[in-house]
Parts: structure tokens; C-alpha cells; sequence
């Protein structure tokens, strides 16, 4: 079946610029190293997108619909749902003693930040310099070539996906669920937890994207337990004493020939 606004799917994609043919974003590791992209803190993984949230530029989400699972597909989007048109009002002159003031060597295609804002330096003249605020890929047209590799169809799956992707460190064949009759969902984390950076937020995201989305949802539960690890236990042992050793303020018995 083709897919359909607020369905779940997991894609493939390589994003380029029409114009050049420039990779500029992809979720396939071999791709992002031939483009010279690879990012070495970055998954490389099908992307979860559920259709119609918003959570591609426009023009891909909207192209996403009517698509089939197994099959590559490539499409194309304008400026206006993509990164936007270039605004001329978001070039801008700036002193080049600003840049010498923060020990800075401006040349064109450096990305700087003023006042707060992202830039692009286009070019240096005598005195002064052109930073560009607009997004760097404003204006271009984007190919992107798509695979749905996956459509998600089960509770555990949808949740799971969601899951993993607020907490990405979190193996989620460790994660199991929980799901009542009327409702009420928990979720069993696994020890990995407990090393998460920011869990409570993440929770929280989790808890806003699934009553979002799974209407079938009334509550959540979440359910962690941690327990100590076998060294650590060893460890504690080791330094009780013994009940053969000594106590404190007792007596020892008086020696022979006293």
C-alpha cells in the first residue's frame, strides 16, 4: 500500500544540490564518505518520518505520500519548500576591523557568527566585508533520492521508533513495553538508561511525541531499575570484616606466662 499522511516509515535518502550535484546530506555511511561528509558522532541509520509532521522541509514531507515500501524514488524541491529564497536584504557590509577585534582572518566561505546569528563571508574588500545571513542552501533546488524501507504498523513499533529516536543511545531490543486494554503503556528501560545525558527531558519529549501521535495512549509509565554491578559488590565485601577478626574496644585475651 502507498504511503499516506501520518503514516510511521523508516526512509533512506541522499540529498543533493541540483545545480552541482553536490551530496550535501545522506543517511547511508558509505555515501556521506565518498561525498567527504562523514560525520564520526553521527548514526548512520534509516530516518523516522512520520508523514505530515513536519519533521522534513515541506517539499519532501508532501512528495513523501503516495510512495512505495522497497522502492527508490526521486524527487525534486523548489527553493520556496526547501531552504527558502535568497533574501538580497540579508547581505550585509561589516568593518573588517569587527573580524581583527576577535582575531579573525575573514575569507569567503568562512562561516562566522554576528551578533548572535550564523553567516557565510562572501567576500573581503578594502576595509569592509559581505556576510551573507542566508541559509547556505537558500535558493537552491534539491534532489533527493528516497527509499522507504520500512512502514511501521504494530504499537511497539511506533513507540519503540520514537523512543530511539529521543534517546538514540538506548538499544531498543533492551526496551520492552507493556500495553493494557484501556490504555495505559509502560515502558522497562534497561540499565543503558542510566548513562543517557538529559533522560528526564528526553522522557518528556517521548511522553508529548506519543500522545501526539497514539491516540490509543492514555497514560505512560516508565520503569527503571538499576542494580549494582558484581565488582562492586566483591569490592564491599572484601572491606567488612570478618567475624573473626577484632571488634572494637574488645579485650584480647592475656598472653601465656603473664
Amino acid at each position: 500500500m502507498p504511503v499516506e499522511k501520518g503514516d510511521f516509515i523508516l526512509i533512506d535518502y541522499v540529498a543533493k544540490v541540483k545545480e552541482t550535484g553536490e551530496v550535501f546530506d545522506t543517511s547511508l555511511a558509505d555515501v556521506a564518505r565518498e561525498a567527504k561528509i562523514y560525520q564520526e558522532n553521527t548514526v548512520y541509520e534509516p530516518m523516522l518520518v512520520v508523514v505530515g509532521e513536519g519533521w522534513v522541509l515541506k517539499g519532501l514531507d508532501e512528495q513523501l505520500e503516495g510512495l512505495e515500501v522497497g522502492k527508490k524514488a526521486t524527487l525534486e524541491i523548489p527553493p520556496e519548500k526547501g531552504f527558502g529564497v535568497r533574501d538580497p536584504s540579508k547581505l550585509k557590509l561589516v568593518p573588517l576591523r569587527k573580524f581583527r577585534e576577535r582575531d579573525i582572518t575573514p575569507y569567503p566561505g568562512l562561516e562566522v557568527e554576528i551578533d548572535g546569528k550564523l553567516a557565510v563571508v562572501r567576500s573581503v574588500g578594502a576595509g569592509r566585508v559581505q556576510v551573507d545571513f542566508n541559509l547556505p542552501l537558500a535558493g537552491r533546488t534539491l534532489i533527493y533520492e528516497v527509499e522507504v524501507k520500512q512502514k511501521l504498523e504494530t504499537l511497539e513499533e511506533k513507540v519503540k521508533s520514537l523512543l530511539h529516536r529521543r534517546m538514540p543511545a538506548i538499544p531498543v531490543e533492551k526496551v520492552s513495553l507493556e500495553i493494557s486494554g484501556e490504555g495505559e503503556l509502560k515502558i522497562v528501560l534497561p540499565e543503558e538508561a542510566l548513562i543517557v545525558d538529559g533522560l528526564q527531558p528526553s522522557k518528556r519529549g517521548l511522553t508529548v511525541d506519543v500522545f501526539k501521535l497514539l491516540s490509543e495512549v492514555k497514560s505512560i509509565t516508565f520503569i527503571e531499575t538499576y542494580r549494582r554491578k558484581e565488582a562492586e559488590r566483591k569490592k564491599e565485601a572484601e572491606a567488612k570484616p570478618s567475624e573473626a577478626e577484632e571488634k572494637p574496644g574488645q579485650a584480647s585475651p592475656p598472653s601465656e606466662g603473664r
